[in-house]
């Protein structure tokens, strides 16, 4: 029976699932992993991809991206060719290695995000792997828990941690807490209580000016220091915006937004 075309993702982020052909492996030794990281990170770069979780297993990975600047299928296509040419010149064969078609899933909600990202951290522990969804060296949960573990920065975690807290320590405890809940725990009502909905940047413009009152939105980093970090201050206790994003639209540094 033939698959039905893709569910078209509104937010442009999936969860990619590729197996290996007949359930092979696809990673035989530590140079192959290695190998594989370093095509996700160059096409990260040349696609202008997010990447929010990643899990190598023996026979299949987990990504979780947000389309770059072309479609997520051509940039998948690139990092399977590269890697099966790879895999076909270092064991000499030839034939299919991955499965003609890789299963992904439209994430288009923060809880849903963080539960995958959940999820594809704790695949290890479920396959009896590990223990501790951080003994695992071929996932992004190291990345995240800042563990030097040798592999460059790949995930982009900044963006995961603002859901938690502005406050980075503050965040990365929260996500650590979040992310080790055992299956039985997994109790999702965290989200709505631990983890803050986030405004869009034309819904945080709107909410700035509020609170702004008679200062205009481009004028707050021209205001004298003490008058300036009583508007910084003001933004920071709106719901929903980052820090971040309030740089962006108020055009000052985050260091200053987060000192005021």
């Amino acid at each position: 029976m033939a698959r039905g075309p893709r569910v078209k993702s509104e937010s442009g982020i999936y969860h990619v699932i590729w197996k290996g052909a007949n359930r092979q492996e696809l990673f035989h030794d530590e140079e192959d992993s290695v190998v594989f990281f370093n095509f996700i990170a160059k096409y990260k770069v040349r696609a202008e991809l997010k990447v929010f979780a990643w899990c190598f297993m023996s026979n299949h990975v987990h990504l979780l991206l947000k389309e770059g600047n072309e479609d997520l299928a051509v940039t998948l296509k690139r990092l399977g060719v590269s890697y099966v040419l790879y895999y076909n010149r270092k064991y000499d064969t030839t034939g299919h290695l991955f499965q003609d078609r890789y299963r992904s899933r439209a994430v288009e909600d923060v809880g849903y995000l963080l539960r995958v990202i959940r999820y594809i951290h704790q695949n290890p522990v479920k396959a009896g792997l590990i223990n501790r969804v951080d003994d695992w060296k071929w996932s992004s949960c190291q990345d995240y828990y800042d563990f030097k573990n040798g592999l460059r920065k790949l995930v982009d975690r900044d963006f995961v941690y603002e859901l938690f807290s502005d406050q980075p320590t503050v965040a990365k405890e929260k996500f650590k807490e979040f992310n080790e809940l055992a299956p039985s725990n997994q109790d999702d009502s965290f989200l709505d209580e631990g983890v803050k909905k986030r405004l869009t940047d034309d819904e945080a413009r709107i909410e700035i000016k509020n609170v702004l009152g008679l200062v205009e939105i481009a004028q707050v980093k021209g205001l004298p220091r003490l008058q300036r970090d009583e508007a910084l201050r003001k933004i920071k206790k709106i719901k929903g915006v980052t820090q971040r994003q309030a740089s962006r639209i108020v055009g000052v540094s985050v260091n200053l937004i987060y000192k005021a």
